[in-house]
C-alpha cells in the first residue's frame, strides 16, 4: 500500500481521511490495476463538511460580486499554470489520452471558470418601480445556500468546475462529492481553490453511492445538483422532494443525428464519427444514434464504417483519439449491448473488446436495427454508433424524438429551410446544425424529459444558483 497514491476528502481548508479510516481502491481504466485509494465517507464525514459550509456562507455570501469574481480568476490562472499537473492525473484517473486533455479540456476548463468570473458582476433583478401606489417594489437575487453537488465519472475535472465555478460566483458554499471511480483532479481542484476562498466555501467528501446519499438527504443543503445517471438522478429527485430542497438534474442521453439525403455524407460521416467517439462515447450528448435518410443510409453506413476504421483508441501516453472506458462495469455494459444485438442487426465495424489489459472497447458501427432495440433506446456510454433510416421528414422527427431522453440532438442538411423545421420540433434540449458536440461558456447545456433540468453554463446557469426575493417599502 505504500507505494500507493492517497486522496483525501478536502474539508473546511484541511485535507481529512474518512473519520472510520475505510477506503475505496481507485483503478486507472488503462490498466486495470489499482493505484490509488481515497476515503469512503461516511455519515460523520458528510456531517463535518456540511457544518463547514454552513459556517462559511455565513460570511461568503456577504461577499461582493467583485470579491468572488477574483477569487475565481486567481483560481482560473492557477490552474492554468499547473495544466500539466491536471492533464497528467486525470489520464491517470481516467485513461483518456494526455494530448487530447491537453487541448480539448483543460483551456476549455479554465475558459469556463473565466466565464462564470465575469458572470458574478452582472447578476441582477428587475428595477425598482411603484406597482401599488404609496410603495416601492425591487427583486433581490441571492445565493440558494449551501449545496450538495455530484458529480461523475466521464469528465471528472470538467463537470466539477460546472458546478463549483456558478455555484461560488452566486455566493453559495458547497459540499461536491466527485464520482468513486475518478476523485484525483478534483481533490487537487478543491487543494488549489483553497489558496483562493475562505475554508469551508469548497469541500470535497469521496465516498460510494451511500456517500452520495447521505448528501441528498442532509438537512443543511437547499439545493441539490448532479450530472450522473438516470437512475441516480430520479433517486435524487425523490430523496430531496423529502425535503423539497431545489433540484438540479443533468442525466442521461441518446442524442438523435438526422441525416437528410441532401446532406455532405462524406463530411456528414467524418464529423459524427468525431462526436461519437470523443471520449470513447461517454458523453450524454455524444453522436451515438444516427437516423438517416433511406435514398443515403447504405452510402452514410459505408462512409461511417471507414472513419470507425481510422479510428484510433489506446493508452494514455498514445498518439490516439480515445482512451479506455472508466471501469470494468462499463466495459461490461457496453459489450452486453454487442451481445444482445438482434438477429437483424449488422456490426459494420468493431464490436469487441480491445486487448486483454484495460478497458479498451473498439469504435463499433451497426445497421440494421428497429426503433425498439434497446441499443437505439437505452444510452451505451461507450463507443457505439448505431444507424437507422426513415423515409420522409416526419418520420424522422418520430424516430428522433421517440426515447426517453432530451439533452442533445443535431441536423444534417444544406437546405436551410429543412434546419430550421426540424430544430423546431425536435424536443431536445440542445440542436446542433450541419456540427455535433461543441459547446460554449455562454450558451445553456441541458435538457428535457429524462435527461433531466435546469441548465449548466451560460447565465442560465448561474441563475440556477440563486433565488428571487420580492422587497416592497411603503413610501409613507
Amino acid at each position: 500500500m505504500s507505494d500507493k497514491q492517497v486522496f483525501r476528502n478536502f474539508v473546511n481548508g484541511e485535507h481529512t481521511d474518512a473519520a472510520d479510516g475505510r477506503t475505496l481502491d481507485i483503478v486507472n481504466p488503462a490498466t486495470g490495476e489499482v493505484y490509488a485509494t481515497s476515503p469512503l465517507s461516511g455519515q460523520s464525514d458528510v456531517d463535518a463538511a456540511f457544518a463547514a459550509a454552513g459556517s462559511a456562507f455565513e460570511t461568503w455570501r456577504d461577499t461582493t460580486p467583485a470579491e468572488r469574481q477574483l477569487a475565481l480568476l486567481r483560481i482560473a490562472d492557477a490552474l492554468e499554470s499547473r495544466a500539466e499537473q491536471f492533464v497528467e492525473r486525470e489520464g491517470e484517473n481516467t485513461g483518456k489520452p494526455l494530448a487530447v486533455t491537453r487541448v480539448e479540456e483543460l483551456p476549455v476548463a479554465v475558459d469556463q471558470i473565466r466565464f462564470f468570473a465575469g458572470a458574478a458582476r452582472v447578476l441582477e433583478g428587475k428595477s425598482a418601480g411603484e406597482y401599488l401606489s404609496g410603495f416601492t417594489s425591487y427583486v433581490r437575487r441571492e445565493p440558494v445556500g449551501v449545496c450538495a453537488q455530484v458529480t461523475p465519472w466521464n469528465y471528472p475535472l470538467m463537470m466539477a468546475i460546472w458546478k463549483i465555478a456558478p455555484a461560488i460566483a452566486a455566493g453559495n458554499t458547497l459540499v461536491l462529492k466527485p464520482s468513486d471511480t475518478t476523485p484525483a483532479t478534483t481533490a487537487m481542484l478543491a487543494e488549489l481553490a483553497a489558496e483562493f476562498l475562505p475554508p469551508g466555501v469548497l469541500n470535497v467528501v469521496c465516498g460510494d453511492r451511500d456517500t452520495g446519499r447521505a448528501l441528498v438527504t442532509h438537512p443543511t443543503p437547499q439545493m441539490v445538483s448532479i450530472t450522473g445517471s438516470e437512475r441516480a438522478g430520479i433517486e435524487v429527485a425523490g430523496a430531496a422532494a423529502a425535503d423539497v430542497k431545489r433540484v438540479h438534474l443533468e442525466l442521461g442521453g441518446k442524442a438523435p443525428v438526422v441525416v437528410f439525403a441532401d446532406a455532405d455524407i462524406a463530411a456528414a460521416a467524418k464529423a459524427i464519427a468525431a462526436a461519437g467517439y470523443f471520449n470513447g462515447g461517454q458523453d450524454c450528448t455524444a453522436a451515438t444514434r444516427v437516423i438517416a435518410a433511406a435514398e443515403v443510409h447504405d452510402d452514410f453506413v459505408a462512409a461511417l464504417a471507414e472513419e470507425a476504421r481510422q479510428t484510433t483508441t489506446g493508452r494514455p501516453d498514445e498518439d490516439v483519439y480515445y482512451g479506455a472506458l472508466n471501469n470494468s462495469g462499463q466495459l461490461a455494459r457496453v459489450s452486453g449491448f454487442i451481445d444482445r444485438l438482434p438477429d437483424t442487426a449488422t456490426i459494420h465495424n468493431g464490436g469487441s473488446r480491445v486487448g486483454e489489459r484495460g478497458y479498451f472497447y473498439a469504435p463499433t458501427v451497426v445497421s440494421g436495427l428497429a426503433q425498439g432495440d434497446e441499443i437505439v433506446t437505452d444510452e451505451i456510454f461507450g463507443p457505439v454508433i448505431t444507424v437507422q433510416r426513415f423515409a420522409g421528414e416526419a418520420d424522422a422527427v418520430r424516430l428522433a424524438n421517440s426515447v426517453r431522453y432530451g439533452l442533445a440532438s443535431s441536423v444534417w442538411t444544406r437546405d436551410h429551410a429543412t434546419a430550421m423545421r426540424t430544430s423546431r420540433r425536435l424536443d431536445f434540449g440542445c440542436v446542433w446544425i450541419n456540427t455535433h458536440i461543441p459547446m460554449v461558456a455562454e450558451m445553456p447545456h441541458g435538457g428535457f424529459k429524462h435527461s433531466g433540468y435546469g441548465k449548466d453554463l451560460s447565465m442560465y446557469g448561474l441563475e440556477d444558483y440563486t433565488r428571487i426575493k420580492h422587497v416592497m417599502s411603503a413610501l409613507d
